[in-house]
């Protein structure tokens, strides 16, 4: 399918087109490069897109989007960055899709995933997504640029981890609704309080048209700061949670060890359904998904039947069996990021999952970055969660996690090493059959690594 022409490019983006040809998609890595791709030449801090021209156009790249002179096919530009925007507000502005930004300290990619699984009941093959965790300077206008014309949903996931990083995707965005998950103390090297991350989330109201939606979390703390927020950027503000007064309310909720079951109102409307992810945070995960159901003019009953079927992310709540002794062990892969937050959710997940008989619960938790001067305390925090969970083996990767080691002492049976090497190590020598392990982590500790080693009974190096 035609995503964009080398004439439409050129007109997007002030550029000089050299040769026709016809894209159907787009990317700025040229080892994601698919035949009929549109290949833009990034020049970052680290590299630059110009060095990889020629492995794009091996892989079947149909045209280059570049600043410097090519041959071949291409797209010539003054700055390959602002031709990305370019494209993405363009894309954006060609297309009569309903857009829906989603943001939130916690649980972005699983509202986002779970929007489009809900709203592709009602319009298959209509609504587009961002891939991946792409929520950042690069990768929202990339999401965008990517949307077929014909959309008739787009749902855009944006991040940040600095004060006024939002503002700026969330004008290139313009959502229409705009989804706020939950405000906690990730990246708070870069905050003084936590206040002040609730603020930096709510920019992204600023990009919604007057009388758009804002949906935000009721039960979180600064609910009242981001209702304040939102109202003053002229939109129709909708709580979400499980205390009383929230617009879209859990009445029941029960929660097992694979999956919860929940009465929910929303509105006028009641639905009983099932969440095929367990824990509290998918509860609250799946309330704000059906806000944003009816927000967009979706099927809420049809929304519900896609939260059945939602089935663990890699890195995000997916359960893998893997061999261990003479059987099989659970693995809940939560290992591509974790903040203080995340972390209590998925050892209340841990807790709550019953294991077989004689099997133990064992957590492999790696440091947490981006903590600043709060490290060392919100590290030790964890302790009591771990206590809770009745956990057996904890292995604690990373120098960031010698509090919370301190602060266990001998209550549990605690490893703490330096890295994802020794943790498959020690991991492999506690694991046993009916055993179930979380593995938790930031990203870039590497527990992704062990939990792919584990699967395929292999070694890391």
């Amino acid at each position: 399918m035609s995503l964009w022409t080398s004439a439409a490019i050129a007109a997007a983006c002030a550029g000089t087109a050299q040769g026709d040809f016809t894209a159907t998609g787009v990317t700025f890595d040229s080892r994601e490069v698919e035949p009929g791709d549109l290949f833009i030449a990034l020049k970052g801090e680290a590299t630059d897109g110009h060095r990889f021209l020629a492995m794009a156009q091996e892989r079947g790249a149909a045209g280059l989007l570049v600043s410097e002179a090519v041959a071949g096919p291409a797209v010539q530009v003054a700055d390959t960055m602002a031709a990305l925007n370019a494209l993405g507000a363009a894309a954006r502005d060609r297309s009569g899709a309903l857009r829906i930004g989603v943001t939130g300290s916690v649980g972005k990619t699983g509202v986002k995933e779970a929007l489009k699984a809900a709203l592709s009941r009602a319009a298959p093959d209509a609504v587009h997504a961002s891939v991946k965790s792409y929520n950042n300077h690069t990768g929202v206008p990339l999401s965008l640029a990517r949307m077929p014309a014909a959309s008739r949903f787009g749902v855009f996931e944006m991040g940040m981890n600095h004060a006024g990083e939002l503002a700026t995707l969330t004008q290139l965005v313009r959502p229409h609704v705009a989804i706020v998950t939950w405000v906690a103390s990730a990246h708070r090297e870069f905050f003084a309080t936590e206040a002040d991350i609730a603020r930096a989330k709510a920019e992204i109201f600023a990009g919604l048209p007057n009388g758009g939606t804002a949906i935000i979390p009721h039960d979180n703390p600064h609910a009242g700061l981001l209702a304040d927020a939102a109202t003053a950027a002229g939109a129709r503000v909708v709580r979400f949670g499980v205390g009383e007064g929230a617009d879209v309310r859990a009445e029941t909720v029960a929660l097992h060890p694979d999956c919860s079951c929940v009465t929910a109102r929303i509105g006028d409307e009641r639905l009983t359904f099932k969440i095929g992810m367990a824990g509290q945070h998918w509860v609250n995960n799946a309330l704000a998904v059906l806000a944003g159901v009816q927000a967009a003019g979706g099927d809420l009953a049809l929304a519900g039947l896609a939260l059945a079927e939602m089935n663990g992310l890699p890195g995000r709540g997916r359960r893998l069996r893997v061999a261990a002794g003479d059987g099989q062990a659970v693995v809940i892969d939560e290992a591509y990021n974790a903040n203080p937050a995340s972390m209590a959710a998925s050892l209340a997940v841990l807790r709550d999952v019953v294991p077989a008989r004689h099997g133990k619960r064992i957590a492999l938790l790696g440091s947490m970055k981006e903590l600043g001067a709060l490290s060392d305390e919100f590290h030790a925090r964890l302790a009591p969660h771990l206590i809770e969970a009745k956990v057996a083996l904890a292995v604690l990767v990373g120098a960031e996690m010698a509090p919370l080691a301190n602060a266990l002492g001998r209550r549990i049976d605690v490893r703490h090493v330096a890295n994802a090497d020794a943790a498959l190590a020690e991991i492999n020598r506690g694991l046993a059959a009916d055993d179930v392990l979380l593995a938790k982590g930031s990203n870039s500790i590497g527990l992704g690594r062990v939990v792919a080693a584990l699967a395929a009974g292999e070694s890391i190096s």
